[in-house]
């Protein structure tokens, strides 16, 4: 038998015994709400006019653990012809992370900005199929930058708070 050479190589992470990297993982991620009206069937089908599609979204984040935090992705879609209301749609999808020796400073951008990055693909998905079951065209929505408006957000949060109070 010829001599065995173990190929496996470890990263040493501890100091002092302790594992001190820092460490995210996705730990689940499904539906927590999802509701579909259709308050004109059948005669929306026959509307001549393409209605107008209206999106919000909104980002919530909620620390369910000693290291486990939910991140929630509310997205409402309504789509409203001169003849009323073809549909609406409201989804919660949320997805649980664990965390482990992340920095206090980087745990805000993740939850606002990476987290929601990775859950809205199937967030998306969700939203289209039941649109499409609900008798319409999928709606595909495009991608969305959650970095570019943590970052937006937080420029206008600091020029709010550098601003003086208002005088009642």
């Amino acid at each position: 038998m010829a001599d065995e050479v173990d190929t496996n190589y470890t990263v040493n992470t501890q100091v002092n015994g302790a594992d001190t990297a820092p460490q995210i993982a996705l730990i689940s991620q499904y539906v927590k709400d999802l509701s579909f009206e259709n308050p004109n069937a059948p005669a929306c089908y026959q509307w001549p006019d393409q209605p107008q599609i209206d999106v919000q979204f909104n980002i919530g984040a909620d620390k369910v653990g000693e290291e486990v935090l939910e991140v929630s992705l509310k997205i409402e879609v309504k789509a409203v012809a001169p003849q009323g209301t073809a549909f609406a749609v409201e989804l919660l999808y949320a997805a649980l992370f664990g965390m482990r020796n992340v920095p206090e400073d980087q745990i805000q951008p993740f939850m606002l900005a990476e987290a929601p990055r990775l859950i809205f693909p199937f967030a998306r998905r969700v939203l289209a199929d039941a649109i499409r079951d609900g008798g319409f065209p999928p709606l595909l929505l495009d991608p969305i930058d959650f970095g570019a408006l943590y970052l937006q957000q937080a420029q206008q949060m600091e020029t709010t708070a550098g601003e003086p109070a208002g005088h009642a």
